[in-house]
């Protein structure tokens, strides 16, 4: 919960979402603790607010931010998921993508770029979608009997929580449409041919709105005790990257932020036009804020890796108890010691669009331990997002003179330091790294009917930030950045689509 006049966040609660992964590069999440995740959220942060002796009837609007590409279908009848989401780095839609490559001229994955913005890859919903209709018999049904609806996180979200099978809103934004693969980034709406290529059934999508207007109002929630905020508008919607761009202020051409999350997504403002990458970025929607003003793009690169190392790092070699210790391992040796670790665990994102790849460690000795391998996982993340960085600035051929930065994975001091010096740029981090929460509340509370949040540059209050130089020389950083391309080499090819004995 933020204040419109100062944007100062006056409180917040946050629950971990429990990923499941049923077989080797699935992955899954349940629609319905995401759900029950959102409304404890609402509920312990209204909680906190009275604890403040803050009137929760001052709650104006409520913005809604998602992972964007994260897949669910829901029966509109019971209100019941027919399966699990699946989740944007999910990877079981590979042989989806083949086939469907198949039907394309020349195999051209980026056959579609310039109506979609994106290549043809197993990351975008559709894909994802045309697995589940492929593959759950149950959707089949719901479609058939014109019972399925469909949509990314936020419209579960906002569909559920403005009344569900009891008269649900059933909408999304152009952000989120913008990274389905079905959505015409120029017109602005569904597009019947791409939904015809990949088959599937327009009457299932949801509406798709500015990022900034009165979708529905919140209504009762049974698990909401306290009814807090039935009646409150739903009028912001934005996927997470556009989210941070706006919290971020990134609101003219050329400026970029990098977020660190579970992966990790350098996005730049390219104003009222669309800019297409020679250099594997990919194009999509930066915001539209309100129904009646211009749509801005963005040149994204992403990363689909990022957090999750630590995550691994943490819950699979189990070499740390907590995310935290990650940093003070790698503090301790100051150095990879020549270990290069390249974590492709769904393949490799930007530049490269990469399925085959997996990840690796390499330059091992006997001297290696877990310190060098925390410091190397670390140092990857880095490395990633200067690959992205390089293909930003042949892009838009003006080099970044600073990246602003935000996302949990920013309040680890070394990895900060450690992206400066890999960038030879200052590193720039506003102190309150929530920006894709503040992004959702701009937009909700700019929402026309609601009028409380002015976007006009002079009335945005000024972030206080902290900045990392870099400490060590350009040569340094070039040599080491040389070695990992040299690892990233030699992670491709690795996996072939053909199913293996024992899978």
């Amino acid at each position: 919960v933020f204040n419109a006049k100062t944007a100062e966040l006056l409180s917040h609660h946050q629950v971990e979402i429990q990923q499941k992964f049923p077989k080797e590069g699935w992955v899954e999440q349940d629609p319905k603790e995401i759900l029950k995740s959102v409304q404890e959220c609402v509920e312990r942060t209204c909680e906190k607010l009275q604890q403040l002796n803050i009137d929760i009837t001052n709650i104006k609007a409520i913005g809604v931010s998602n992972q964007r590409e994260t897949t669910v279908v829901w029966d509109k009848l019971t209100g019941e998921p027919l399966y699990n989401a699946i989740v944007w780095l999910d990877l079981r839609t590979q042989s989806t993508v083949e086939r469907l490559l198949k039907r394309v001229p020349g195999n051209n994955k980026s056959f579609f770029k310039f109506r979609t913005g994106l290549p043809l890859s197993t990351y975008f919903s559709a894909v994802k979608l045309r697995w589940l209709l492929d593959n759950v018999e149950e959707i089949r049904q719901a479609v058939d009997n014109g019972r399925a609806l469909f949509g990314t996180i936020d419209s579960w979200l906002i569909w559920c929580l403005t009344g569900g099978k009891n008269g649900g809103v059933h909408c999304t934004d152009v952000t989120n449409a913008s990274r389905t693969m079905l959505f015409n980034i120029h017109s602005l709406d569904w597009d019947p041919e791409l939904c015809q290529f990949f088959d599937i059934p327009m009457e299932i999508l949801p509406k798709v709105r500015s990022s900034s207007e009165i979708y529905g109002l919140m209504k009762i929630c049974p698990s909401l005790k306290s009814g807090a905020l039935t009646g409150v508008p739903i009028s912001g919607c934005l996927g997470d990257q556009s989210a941070a761009l706006v919290g971020q202020m990134c609101f003219r051409d050329g400026q970029a932020k990098n977020t660190y999350g579970t992966g990790c997504f350098l996005l730049c403002n390219t104003g009222q036009k669309s800019v297409f990458s020679e250099h594997g970025l990919l194009t999509t929607i930066a915001y539209k804020l309100g129904r009646d003003k211009p749509v801005y793009y963005a040149l994204e690169g992403s990363v689909a890796i990022a957090g999750a190392v630590v995550r691994w790092l943490r819950d699979n070699l189990g070499i740390v108890k907590t995310s935290q210790e990650v940093e003070k391992l790698a503090a301790e040796v100051g150095t990879s010691y020549g270990c290069y670790f390249v974590p492709a665990f769904s393949g490799l994102y930007a530049p490269y669009w990469e399925p085959s790849a997996r990840g690796i460690i390499c330059g091992l000795t006997q001297f290696t331990n877990k310190n060098h391998i925390a410091f190397a996982a670390l140092e990857a993340v880095c490395f990633q997002t200067r690959e992205i960085l390089d293909a930003m600035n042949k892009d838009c051929g003006i080099p970044l003179s600073q990246l602003q930065v935000d996302g949990g994975m920013t309040n680890n001091k070394v990895l900060m330091q450690l992206q400066s010096d890999i960038l030879c740029i200052p590193v720039v981090k506003p102190s309150m790294p929530e920006t894709t929460a503040l992004g959702a509340a701009m937009a909700a509370g700019a929402a026309e009917g609601v009028g409380i949040w002015s976007l006009n540059p002079g009335d945005l209050t000024a972030v206080t930030c902290e900045r990392f130089e870099p400490q060590i020389n350009p040569e340094e950083s070039e040599y080491r950045y040389a070695r990992w391309k040299k690892a990233v080499m030699k992670s491709m090819g690795w996996e072939t689509s053909e199913a293996s004995p024992n899978g």
